[in-house]
């Protein structure tokens, strides 16, 4: 049927063909496991048979995403560049052209060794005008005659004369790399097709590939003379382990080839000399099952008795904290092997509400114990503390003493100064201070320094902080991003010494007052009695949140609140997996639905990092219900607090994110108008079960394993999206309650890529095959000529973007 009404009997159905899945005793009959493959003539029907009714269903919402398209349009600079970086004797940048869908890569020469002050460029200027300028990759010109373009990497020689790229065309997320002379344009026979990433050594003699099995897992890497034949090539690694993925890059100094190795939970680390790339990876550390480690090398410049340089291995380990510390190691007096614990400690995280507090030793968490009064946990046993515990410890910096759900997420080292990242409160942060004063704490064995990094003249408390563009160890300054739900993107030069911050550049959002906007960050307390962060965003001439004196919305007390006169439109998104941050984030399209008096909801749900990695362990594995139900609780609390409005929620997640749709379309239907699952990981207990398939065994640390342990096939089962979906009209379990399940179903959009090596395109279609059957008004729109991650193309990714936000908007009863 065309237009927006659902007709049972216009959908293009699948045919139930049943096949039984036995194991652990336990048999599931699958009536549609025929849709795996993707390359027969029936599937390919039904894809275009589910393509054309999706068009047809979604026809009257053509006039409200073209205004969508249009008004994303009408916010962007398309005419644009970004800062130029220096690397080496370059300035890079990267240009945007109006009407052109991709980026334009190019340099211009540095003046001299001491030119750190990035050119001034007219953006308006035409790619390769300006004196000097070079343009080394025009993603356009190569993208012609293909569907999907995607540039997966590229590595410039030292001298600048050599540049190794990879493309994709397919959206598979396997690479073609070549290498071209940027002096000339040529390109040399050199081809290495088919791999996942490529680096060269600096002098470009070299290269190094990492090569992908038939499972999508890169676990080979090989080593190339340019100029050779690739039957000379040599495979300098391997890794056996199917739980483990390997790559392989330069150290940020430029001296070694570093392979790292590593599985969800463990990591190892191998070193080569870069002046040797014929030679031996040696191990840095030996894996431990369930330790995860980074290292990287500096020096404390001329701090030596004798002005002598004091040469330095940092190591960000999680041996002895579960939220991570960061040990540096004065070389001078250790030898190889080393081991984590070694040289001293100036930062670790907090171990409260992990599953292992101090890792198998235990014996630093009990060192750095709580001082007593402050929070009156019992150090010996902090895994029952709550998250948002206030963390001391006597060998952190002042800086961080209290910080709650605190974890350690990096150290950069620089000849200048020394930037920390790190999470607290559910939120990034990033502290930096002199090199100098680092290296006299450090000498001193006293506590650093650091100092916090806040971008001037803000005025919210939710942002995203973060280094970024420092790939020179020389740079007297530090740059680093900033933004929030309301603030575009800035980025910031810092000078650590005098404390000077210039604005580089802010992202130009045209059409766009930040001052018509509001953004909250609210805790909930969900059903286990845990306090879930949650972020809230709305427009303020659309949507009133009340607020008290202090500032908070309505959510944060709603037994004393009275509810909006008029409950608001939501659009509520999250993923929680991966212990991946949704952090604060600008997004012009999320505007479209912003002025149409939209709430944007935000739960940061147990199962991704915010909180640190007691968060992540709280959802994942035996624990994954948790995403689940904090999602659930955070908009049902916001539902029955009168802030929005239930017959006008619609939710969204992508992925892993798709596998959350899916459960919370299963466990509470009646809460949500719509749900918008994008390419969704919705079959995850057949996936788990099959080893063959690609990341399956990798993917065992995250969810489980259900072909060998029965209680984790049993919990999958629970909570897996297509086997707890309505079933089928007709089927063996379908009845009274079934048909009553059904029809509490909301809409349910599903989007997903034939091409998609993450989530198999066999997924979705399998699940929008039963709900469909089950007399549920399910659409699934399918792209043919992409990956996991959509259509390539920026235009295209707005054409994408105001699609499906005109179908949540539809949902909402918002056609205008």
């Amino acid at each position: 049927m065309i237009g927006k009404d659902f007709d049972p009997t216009a959908v293009p159905a699948a045919r139930r063909e049943p096949h039984a899945r036995t194991v652990h005793g336990d048999t599931f009959i699958d009536d549609y496991e025929w849709l795996r493959d993707k390359t027969s003539v029936p599937v390919r029907e039904f894809v275009e048979a589910q393509n054309t009714y999706c068009e047809q269903r979604n026809a009257h919402l053509k006039p409200l995403r073209t205004a969508l398209f249009n008004e994303f349009v009408g916010h962007v600079q398309q005419t644009d560049m970004s800062v130029p970086t220096r690397i080496d004797d370059y300035w890079y940048f990267v240009r945007t052209q109006e009407g052109k869908q991709y980026a334009i890569q190019c340099r211009i020469p540095i003046q001299n060794k001491d030119d750190w002050d990035p050119p001034v460029i007219d953006a308006a200027s035409e790619p390769g005008s300006i004196e000097g300028e070079q343009i080394i990759f025009d993603a356009n010109k190569e993208a012609e005659g293909h569907d999907f373009f995607r540039l997966g990497g590229m590595d410039i020689s030292k001298d600048g004369r050599w540049m190794l790229y990879g493309t994709d065309v397919h959206g598979d997320e396997r690479y073609d790399f070549r290498i071209r002379d940027l002096e000339t344009g040529e390109e040399l026979p050199d081809c290495f097709d088919q791999v996942g990433a490529a680096c060269f050594t600096p002098d470009a003699q070299w290269v190094f590939l990492t090569e992908i099995d038939d499972a999508w897992r890169p676990y080979r890497i090989v080593r190339h003379r340019v100029g050779t034949p690739r039957s000379e090539d040599v495979t300098v690694f391997e890794e056996h382990d199917e739980r483990f993925w390997a790559g392989i890059g330069l150290s940020f100094d430029e001296k070694l080839l570093v392979i790292g190795t590593g599985s969800k939970t463990t990591t190892e680390v191998l070193m080569l000399p870069v002046s040797d790339p014929t030679g031996e990876f040696q191990t840095f550390i030996p894996r431990k099952e369930g330790v995860e480690y980074d290292v990287s090398f500096a020096s404390f410049e001329g701090a030596g008795d004798n002005g002598e340089d004091i040469p330095l291995a940092i190591v960000y380990h999680n041996s002895t904290n579960p939220n991570f510390e960061i040990d540096v190691i004065d070389m001078r007096g250790h030898q190889p092997p080393f081991k984590l614990g070694e040289g001293r400690c100036i930062a670790c995280g907090s171990p409260y509400g992990c599953e292992e507090p101090g890792g198998e030793t235990g014996g630093n968490v009990h060192k750095r114990q709580p001082r007593k009064g402050d929070t009156g946990a019992d150090p010996r046993d902090v895994a029952s503390q709550p998250v948002s515990t206030p963390w001391y410890c006597d060998t952190n910096p002042p800086l961080l003493q209290g910080a709650k759900g605190l974890a350690m997420e990096g150290i950069a080292m620089h000849r200048h100064y020394v930037a920390l990242s790190y999470r607290a409160d559910g939120l990034p942060h990033l502290a930096v201070m002199t090199k100098d004063r680092a290296a006299q704490n450090f000498l001193n064995n006293e506590p650093w320094q650091f100092e916090a990094v806040t971008p001037p003249d803000s005025d919210t408390h939710v942002y995203s902080i973060g280094a970024g563009g420092n790939p020179n160890y020389d740079a007297p300054r530090m740059r680093y991003s900033f933004s929030s739900y309301t603030r575009p993107g800035e980025l910031h030069d810092l000078d650590p010494a005098t404390g000077d911050d210039r604005l580089l550049k802010r992202a130009t959002v045209l059409n766009f007052n930040a001052a018509d906007y509001e953004e909250r960050r609210e805790w909930i307390t969900v059903r286990d009695g845990e306090q879930v962060p949650v972020s809230l965003v709305w427009r303020t001439d659309k949507v009133e949140l009340e607020q008290d004196a202090e500032g908070a919305t309505a959510a944060a007390h709603f037994a004393d609140r009275r509810p909006l006169p008029h409950m608001a439109p939501a659009f509520v998104l999250a993923y929680g997996a991966y212990e991946i941050s949704s952090d604060p984030s600008f997004s012009v399209g999320r505007l479209g639905l912003l002025d149409r008096g939209v709430v944007y909801v935000l739960p940061h749900v147990r199962g991704g990092g915010e909180m640190g990695r007691a968060w992540y362990e709280q959802g994942r594995q035996l624990n994954k219900k948790h995403t689940f139900e904090d999602f659930i609780d955070v908009t049902v609390a916001l539902q029955n607090a009168g802030i929005i409005d239930v017959k006008r929620t619609v939710a969204n997640g992508g992925s892993a994110g798709g596998l959350l749709m899916g459960a919370v379309a299963n466990m509470a239907p009646e809460r949500f108008a719509g749900i918008e699952a994008d390419v969704p990981f919705v079959d995850a207990l057949t996936t788990m079960l099959d080893p063959t398939l690609p990341l399956t065994v990798t993917e065992w640390d995250e969810w489980g394993d259900p072909l060998h342990n029965p209680e984790v096939y049993e919990y999958m089962k629970s909570y897996s999206p297509y086997e707890n979906a309505p079933a089928p009209r007709g089927s063996a379990q379908d009845g009274p309650e079934n048909e009553a399940f059904a029809k509490k179903f909301p809409k349910i959009f599903i989007t997903t890529s034939m091409n998609d090596t993450r989530v198999m395109v066999v997924e979705p279609l399998k699940w929008v095959a039963r709900l469909q059957a089950a007399d549920v008004d399910a659409i699934i729109r399918v792209e043919t000529e992409a990956g996991h991650g959509g259509t390539s193309g920026r235009y295209k990714q707005w054409e994408q973007i105001s699609y499906e936000n005109s179908w949540c908007l539809g949902v909402m009863g918002i056609t205008e």
